[in-house]
């Protein structure tokens, strides 16, 4: 975390001392070599607490105050987001495809004027690496914070550099501006339900450090109505991020409006990083309270994945039916969380890797198909897409029947493992539901399919764009590592093992 917080800052200098036309040769190395480093300091660690006979990470320590727990889950996650966020960064740097990449040259240029024209050839800003950087280190934060201040803090140093980031797009930039507006205002709201709850945790158990409230929750004496409050307030703030019903509002427009490396790089590590929050807060605070939660969230896990399901039927926008898709993921994620036991931990954490390389190559392929006004995103304009580019169809084909959970994918073994966790944690209810989400949603990504090898193409058929070397390897990476979390997961699925428990 340290690597990631001083790189993000030395990003900043960079943006003060180097001449423009110079710093992206100087952020994109910056960048990508701070995450190498950061995530060869991760296995250092990892090998330091692992027993080395078994390779099981059962110890770890509390440092920073006790305020940062370095346990296995918290390792694992990390390294799961220096591994997507190198991905995603690949993504963001791609400028190939469009002069001056999918990034505005100058923000604060009102859309549609005549400086706005003007700068549309010039190069993306390249403020972005800083607060990717920033976000990532918010996010390796939120998944180790052993009390609910650090975590809030961490909640606000992600969250601020993602809103910015959504209104950066070169094109549609109304939309984009529209879309961080959106994601800002409801953001704020979500963070100061949280820390209501932070502060009604506080007044039920006195300390906000989880091991403190997980005494309190067996030993006080006081009014429980403060700590059912305060867990129904964290909960709004974490399923907001996580992009829950009836918090989901926000998701289909921020997805479309954002610049789609932006998109690609919010579906795989934002996810990461909510649901690692999510079940610290849930198995070291909470798991002596788990009979009061547990079947409210249950009911908001059913609703999550049936409506992000059904919904995803209606979109005419690939950008939006992954948004929908995110959402019945969430679902299917909060399913395994929910199991409480050693199982679903795992698996929970296996599901988010797996869906975060498949995300992320879903996305970096939408970048290419493009026409005069950028990328096409209407379901319609991909007809016909199979026959002027089988290659590109077949990979993205190969991506949606991950999504739909086919066999010999990572998201077959993905969902079948958190299904079987619940089943394991009595939620054998919620595991129907999920089977019933699971074949509603396969059908908008069977449509698209069928709509790219079946379907007539137009005469306004947009055209592929060769990808850039960035590009190239994202999409190979996510592509390749879908394949092989499908047939052979044993090795993730043995690191989720190793990763242990939570040190409480």
């Amino acid at each position: 975390m340290l690597v990631l917080f001083a790189a993000a800052c030395a990003s900043i200098l960079v943006e003060a001392a180097v001449p423009r036309d110079w710093r992206y040769r100087v952020q994109v190395p910056l960048t990508l070599v701070s995450l190498l480093v950061a995530g060869v300091f991760l296995v250092k660690l990892a090998t330091k607490y692992a027993d080395d006979s078994t390779g099981v990470i059962s110890q770890g320590t509390l440092t920073a105050g006790k305020a940062v727990a370095i346990d296995g889950p918290a390792l694992f996650l990390q390294g799961a987001l220096v591994v997507l966020g190198i991905i995603a960064v690949l993504l963001i740097s791609e400028r190939r495809l469009e002069a001056g990449g999918a990034f505005v040259a100058q923000a604060a240029v009102t859309a549609g004027s005549q400086a706005d024209r003007r700068q549309a050839k010039a190069g993306g800003a390249t403020e972005v690496y800083a607060m990717v950087l920033f976000a990532l280190a918010g996010m390796m934060l939120f998944c180790a914070a052993n009390d609910l201040l650090t975590m809030f803090v961490a909640l606000e140093v992600f969250s601020l550099p993602l809103y910015l980031l959504c209104a950066l797009a070169r094109r549609r930039r109304l939309l984009s501006q529209e879309a961080s507006l959106k994601y800002f205002l409801l953001g704020a709201f979500a963070s100061a339900f949280f820390l209501y709850g932070v502060a009604m945790i506080y007044g039920y158990a006195g300390r906000v450090d989880f091991a403190s409230i997980h005494q309190a929750v067996a030993t006080s004496d006081r009014s429980r109505t403060l700590l059912l409050i305060g867990i129904a307030m964290l909960a709004i703030g974490l399923l907001f991020k996580i992009a829950a019903v009836p918090f989901h509002v926000w998701t289909p427009d921020v997805y479309q409006g954002a610049p789609t490396p932006v998109t690609a790089f919010m579906a795989a590590c934002t996810k990461v990083a909510a649901f690692g929050g999510l079940i610290r807060v849930l198995y070291v605070a909470f798991e002596r309270s788990s009979w009061d939660f547990r079947p409210v969230l249950g009911v908001i896990a059913a609703l999550t994945m049936v409506i992000g399901a059904v919904l995803a039927v209606t979109q005419t926008d690939i950008k939006r039916l992954l948004a929908y898709s995110s959402i019945a993921n969430a679902g299917y994620l909060l399913t395994g969380a929910l199991a409480m036991n050693a199982d679903g931990l795992r698996y929970t954490m296996f599901y988010l890797v797996a869906y975060g390389f498949t995300v992320l190559a879903a996305f970096g392929i939408i970048t290419l198909v493009r026409d005069a006004d950028g990328e096409a995103t209407h379901l319609s304009r991909w007809a016909g897409l199979g026959r002027r580019s089988p290659l590109v169809a077949a990979v993205f084909t190969f991506l949606m029947l991950a999504f739909a959970g086919i066999p010999l994918t990572s998201g077959f073994t993905a969902k079948f493992g958190v299904f079987a966790a619940a089943v394991g944690g009595n939620m054998t209810w919620l595991v129907l539901v999920g089977v019933v989400s699971s074949m509603i949603i396969a059908f908008p990504y069977l449509r698209v399919v069928v709509l790219m090898w079946l379907s007539e193409a137009g005469e306004d058929t947009p055209t592929v764009s060769i990808p850039g070397m960035f590009t190239s390897i994202a999409v190979a990476f996510g592509v390749i590592l879908t394949l092989v979390l499908g047939i052979v997961p044993q090795a993730a699925l043995q690191l989720a093992i190793n990763a242990g428990t939570f040190l409480r």
